[in-house]
């Protein structure tokens, strides 16, 4: 429920090998963390034999499996610009450079193509970011309009489906909810109802619309929440999705517990 960073194409591939670098690094069978060299050399000297290759159909031998483990997490990675990107020349220039070829391009034509996507990317994002502030613009002011629906001074529209009891939280108090967070299309982004185990936070974790939100909110509550993009994830949404930037969300939200602050 916080919000994320705005994440650049730089940084998007600098993720990308420094995720696929973590990928790579063996598990300690006792804390399940991930060892740096060292340490896993040291594992190795101490007689734990290395992991070899698992029982994956059409993935036989270590290396496929190495080989489509790493693909993955760039694939991963390289989501938010999957729209760009030739595979097939992907691949191409993967295997140029670990083959020591000659590459297609130099270094000035590289950050040409790398500065043409940055540009197209930063168009897309700002038209989609303009889509989305004229649509929940015009979501909240015909939302408004229908019975049950209140909407305070920040712009937070809500409604009562439950009236619980007791104290709401304040502020530095932790909660405990069950939730479903919707785009205006209906989609379902977040839902702790379908992974079957409430979230638990401290109510200053969260969005400017939830702590709002839930202060209005006794235990037992289940309140319909719509929450503006400036009271959300804002400009930049959650990088490579689901959130687009200036998306008006819809939540229900059923307040479980509080847990107040401890005394200091």
């Amino acid at each position: 429920m916080t919000i994320f960073p705005r994440v650049t194409l730089p940084a998007l591939l600098a993720i990308a090998f420094v995720a696929t670098l973590a990928a790579c690094k063996p598990l300690d069978k006792e804390t399940g963390e991930r060892l740096d060299g060292d340490d896993a050399a040291q594992k190795s000297a101490d007689g734990e034999a290395p992991a070899s290759a698992l029982d994956i159909p059409g993935l036989e031998s270590e290396k496929e499996q190495v080989g489509y483990a790493i693909g993955l997490e760039l694939g991963n990675t390289l989501v938010p610009v999957k729209e760009e990107v030739d595979l097939d020349a992907m691949l191409e220039g993967v295997r140029d450079t670990l083959e020591g070829n000659e590459p297609k391009v130099d270094e000035q034509q590289l950050a040409q193509i790398m500065q043409g996507l940055g540009q197209r990317m930063q168009a897309r994002q700002q038209a989609e970011a303009e889509r989305l502030a004229a649509e929940g613009k015009t979501f909240l002011a015909e939302n408004a309009k229908k019975p049950g629906v209140q909407t305070t001074e920040s712009g937070l529209q809500y409604e009562v489906l439950e009236k619980g009891e007791g104290a709401p939280p304040k502020p530095g108090d932790r909660v405990s909810v069950h939730y479903e967070g919707k785009l205006l299309d209906g989609t379902t982004f977040d839902s702790s109802l379908a992974r079957g185990e409430p979230a638990t936070f401290a109510l200053d974790q969260v969005v400017p619309g939830w702590q709002e939100g839930l202060q209005l909110m006794s235990p037992g509550s289940r309140y319909r929440l719509w929450i503006p993009s400036e009271l959300g994830y804002g400009e930049q949404g959650t990088p490579g999705g689901p959130i687009g930037p200036n998306a008006t969300l819809a939540f229900e939200v059923e307040l479980l517990e509080v847990m107040p602050a401890a005394a200091e």
